[in-house]
């Protein structure tokens, strides 16, 4: 007779997940803060979203809509979609998570790029899969290298574009290559969570190919322009089937009602988010020419934030920076966990956040060079 265990445990492969580590939000005490560890907008939400989130405040005691029809109407009409084909989310890490439990089985593969998304190889995991890397080429997505890794058990393959934490995005001829490449019964997930922030001709966020295929699913969230990260509001646009499934496992009430009335009154705000995107032009190539000047490496980014490498040398390394830049208030986001240890990234914050970012990294520079 099988003896039973002590105490519950989780089934086999969860311990086995390293878990999700957020940016650092807090400075030294007495230290201003300039948090630009986790890719938030300088310019928060739309005063309209604040104004809608106020509003609901007298409901709360009321469950929210559960078809979040008012918010998949708003996306819709604001992207010229069929709301019927849209889901949304508390945030778009539900939507992944969904995703990965709807479509991936015990055993089974999902492939991402090397140092994509942490939350990918997390709901792979999570859903008893098998999480498949694929190598990347000077940061960015390789199609070959995922293409090469498809097997018979390959479900679900998610890529970023543009990818986070490295800002590189991939031309959307390579994405359709991508899913060409595909068996029909892969599902192909784009991730697009910083597409309004790209200015590249050759760059789509997916919609199109979402729109008219059987096996892609788009991600998008209201965390980044839309300054709602708080909110936690995350949509998928996808073929009827694959929304037919993900509608019978989601949480019945996944989205507040304060986070749909303050997501539809995002989405009209057109001005704020011309604002953000305008800000970011400035600031992206002035940030990186002076950290550049530096004589850091900063990898092309089409995102609102960069990647910053460092020499692996004793007194200037990532890490050394980390902890010269955190006694000062400046809060940059370690990467370890993306396989990019000797790196930092950083976003594009307010004109304030940005050059006293700029400034201490020049006296980091200086005080290593002459140590």
């Amino acid at each position: 007779m099988n003896q039973r265990p002590a105490r519950p445990g989780p089934r086999p492969g969860v311990l086995d997940i390293a878990a999700y580590v957020p940016g650092r939000s807090k400075a030294p005490d007495g230290v201003r803060l300039h948090k630009l560890s986790s890719n938030e907008t300088p310019l928060g939400p739309s005063p309209a979203a604040l104004d809608a989130y106020r509003d609901a405040a007298s409901k709360l005691d009321l469950y929210p809509d559960g078809s979040q029809r008012a918010l998949r109407d708003a996306i819709a009409g604001t992207y010229g979609l069929n709301p019927d084909r849209i889901v949304c989310g508390a945030g778009s890490d539900d939507i992944l998570f969904l995703m990965a439990h709807g479509f991936i089985g015990h055993g089974e593969e999902g492939i991402y790029t090397e140092h994509g998304f942490a939350v990918y190889p997390i709901a792979i995991r999570a859903a008893g899969g098998i999480p498949v890397v694929a190598p990347e080429t000077d940061l960015a997505t390789d199609v070959d290298a995922i293409l090469a890794r498809v097997t018979a058990k390959t479900r679900l393959v998610f890529i970023a574009n543009p990818n986070n934490p490295t800002g590189t995005y991939i031309p959307f001829d390579e994405v359709r290559r991508l899913h060409a490449g595909l068996p029909s019964d892969v599902i192909l997930v784009l991730d697009a969570a910083y597409s309004e922030y790209v200015r590249k001709n050759d760059y789509e966020s997916g919609i199109e190919l979402a729109a008219t295929s059987d096996n892609v699913v788009m991600t998008r969230t209201f965390s980044k322009i839309h300054g709602l990260a708080g909110l936690r509001i995350g949509w998928c646009y996808a073929p009827a089937p694959i929304v037919d499934a993900l509608n019978r496992i989601r949480g019945p009430f996944n989205v507040s009602s304060p986070a749909i009335a303050a997501g539809v009154a995002a989405l009209a705000d057109r001005g704020h988010v011309e604002r953000a995107v305008a800000h970011n032009e400035v600031w992206l190539p002035k940030v990186t020419e002076a950290v550049t000047r530096l004589g850091l490496k900063v990898t092309p980014s089409v995102g609102n934030f960069i990647l910053i490498h460092f020499p692996e040398e004793r007194g200037r390394s990532a890490a050394d920076a980390d902890a010269y830049l955190y006694d000062r208030g400046v809060v940059l986001r370690r990467i370890e966990a993306y396989g990019l240890p000797n790196a930092l990234r950083m976003t594009i914050g307010t004109a304030e956040a940005n050059e006293m970012a700029i400034a201490t990294l020049a006296e980091f520079m200086t005080a290593a060079g002459a140590a």
